[in-house]
């Protein structure tokens, strides 16, 4: 046995923790992913057993160490998968691992006391299970709430930009060409294929451009300010979450004014933090409808509740958006990320 698995894990429950710790970490994708071995091996050391394996639903198992009976112990694995029952043979202890209700895989100790230590092993593999579905269902509910986000963008809209396009096709061939292409980037950057993150930087660049096919339908109606300071350019933050913004700051604060307004845009970092303001001089609303909307109980500007989700998700719950508004004050929605947040990146 490795001198390693040979030391006493009471000496150091420190150690045992950070141990146990890992354990969770290994199985954030499963007990077929990539780190079950490296899950399994750990158990072995915390219990100081012979064996240690991991077997999932298809009954195949993972081993750290040699079992002292393969074949008793495949059989045990396809008698806990079957009856969903913990069982046992000499020194060979299995247990059914359950998340949510389902039979997720078993749990198999070899050495003495198997019984009694497969039990508190399948408590903690079983946790972990738990907890790496949970951040699955959040990484696929980010994901499904970006598909929605995509889809929101506003017909209205498309169909006044290419409206302005064709008028100006004879008039100004030159002109339209430009807002054709401008409209493609706006098109490619909304619904096209992106990673999970971006930078500040093409965020603004996509605002810029909506811009500017906004300013070609509104007219001098529309007036805007962009500012952002170049410390904050290549600040990562997740993708499609300021231009929704900006759009709502149109559609939502100042279309139904009618003569038009202003739209502010600026980015600064403050405090070790990235803040960026949008900010509008239009309608404003109740502060009781903002708590409705960011609750996700109101489905009026819809990128007002899935930008702040998405933000605390991936930063916690310290960042995410602070809305100031009033009604017939205008709107100011302030976006708070980190500068910088390990794991967090542009793809």
């Amino acid at each position: 046995m490795p001198t390693w698995l040979r030391r006493e894990v009471r000496a150091d429950p420190i150690t045992a923790l950070g141990v146990a710790r890992q354990v969770s970490a290994h199985l954030g994708e499963g007990l077929r992913g990539p780190g079950g071995r490296a899950a399994a091996r750990r158990l072995r050391w915390l219990l100081r057993v012979r064996a240690v394996g991991l077997a999932g639903p298809e009954g195949a198992i993972e081993w750290s160490g040699p079992p002292t009976d393969a074949a008793a112990a495949l059989e045990l694995v396809g008698s806990v998968l079957n009856r969903g029952k913990s069982a046992t043979h000499g020194e060979l202890a299995a247990r059914p691992l359950v998340v949510d209700h389902d039979v997720a895989g078993v749990l198999v100790v070899d050495g003495v006391g198997a019984a009694k230590a497969v039990r508190e092993a399948a408590w903690l593999v079983e946790n972990a299970l738990e907890r790496g579905r949970l951040e699955l269902s959040e990484q696929e509910a980010a994901r499904s709430e970006l598909r929605a986000l995509r889809a929101e963008m506003s017909p209205h809209f498309v169909y006044n930009a290419l409206t302005v396009i064709a008028s100006s096709v004879r008039s100004d061939p030159e002109l339209s060409r430009e807002l054709l292409l401008d409209f493609a980037d706006y098109a490619r950057y909304s619904l096209g294929r992106h990673g999970e993150y971006t930078t500040v930087a093409d965020e603004f660049e996509a605002i810029e451009t909506y811009l500017v096919l906004q300013r070609a339908v509104m007219g001098d109606r529309l007036q805007v300010q962009i500012r952002v300071v170049p410390d904050v350019l290549a600040v990562p933050l997740p993708y499609l979450v300021l231009q929704p913004l900006v759009e709502n700051a149109i559609r939502h604060g100042l279309e139904p004014l009618g003569g038009g307004g202003t739209v502010s845009v600026h980015g600064e970092a403050r405090n070790g933090d990235c803040m960026i303001s949008i900010e509008d001089d239009g309608v404003g609303m109740a502060p009781a409808q903002v708590e409705q909307i960011l609750a996700g109980k109101a489905s009026n500007r819809v990128g007002l509740s899935n930008a702040d989700r998405r933000l605390r998700t991936a930063y916690g719950p310290w960042y995410g958006l602070v809305v100031e508004t009033e009604r017939d004050a205008g709107t100011r929605v302030v976006v708070r990320v980190p500068l910088s947040q390990p794991g967090v990146r542009p793809s």
